[in-house]
């Protein structure tokens, strides 16, 4: 029987996007926040940015190809700011709040339409709920959880962050699981991306996955192919209620 519903947060529950404007605003946020921290980079914006792009495109290969989230001193001191040699010791305090930044600065994220409301149905179904998301970050999905107002909703929060481990990874899912004391075949997995979330929760043994699109799903599903599919596909969040409501009536 379904007992939990686990959400992705980016691109699932909140619609987010990076354009050329966030990008650069990002970039230059960096800056600043460098010489403010007495590390001045000492090259200009443009030059900036080709070096920052560069670091992040480093991590990426090594992130994509291992599935291994670093925590955010490694992220930016080995990665993302290695070409500046900037002493460590003067960088390391700072990583977390770049990190913070950018993933609040690089992306426009949007709480969905009807989210709460969805939320409070699933409640009031008497189901557990929980977040297992992808990110660069340590506190940033909790901040967003916080100002979005629906914190409250959730019995977990499990993040590639502090876990070490991204999605697709069977094992990020069952950290969750164990968090919530549920069996995998007992959730159902609601996330934006083919790659991550959809092959993950049923690699994982999910009882049910559901695929909401984003302006995400073509970006990371570039050139995927699984041997999975979504058991179901929507486009709006809230749809997710009536689903769970249908399968708790079928004695899922």
């Amino acid at each position: 029987m379904i007992k939990a519903v686990l959400f992705d947060m980016g691109g699932t529950l909140e619609d987010i996007f990076v354009d050329d404007s966030s990008h650069r605003t990002a970039v230059t946020r960096v800056g600043e926040m460098l010489r403010a921290f007495g590390l001045d980079p000492k090259v200009d914006d443009a030059e900036l940015m080709a070096r920052v792009d560069a670091g992040w495109k480093r991590y990426g290969v090594y992130r994509d190809k291992t599935n291994v989230e670093c925590k955010p001193i490694s992220i930016w001191c080995d990665y993302v700011l290695s070409d500046f040699g900037f002493p460590r010791e003067q960088l390391e305090p700072h990583c977390e709040e770049l990190a913070h930044m950018w993933e609040i600065t690089h992306y426009h994220r949007v709480l969905r339409p009807r989210v709460a409301e969805m939320l409070d149905g699933l409640r009031a179904m008497g189901l557990k709920l929980g977040i297992i998301s992808n990110t660069a970050a340590l506190y940033q999905v909790f901040d967003s959880l916080e100002e979005y107002g629906i914190r409250g909703y959730f019995q977990d929060v499990t993040l590639s962050s502090v876990t070490g481990l991204r999605k697709p990874l069977p094992d990020i899912f069952y950290v969750s699981t164990h968090q919530l004391r549920v069996q995998p075949d007992e959730c159902v997995y609601v996330g934006d991306t083919m790659s991550r979330d959809i092959i993950g929760s049923k690699r994982a043994g999910f009882a049910c996955s559901i695929q909401i699109g984003s302006q995400l799903t073509k970006e990371k599903d570039q050139g995927v192919h699984s041997e999975f599919v979504p058991d179901h596909f929507i486009t709006d969040i809230y749809d997710v209620y009536p689903i769970l409501r249908d399968l708790l009536c079928k004695g899922m």
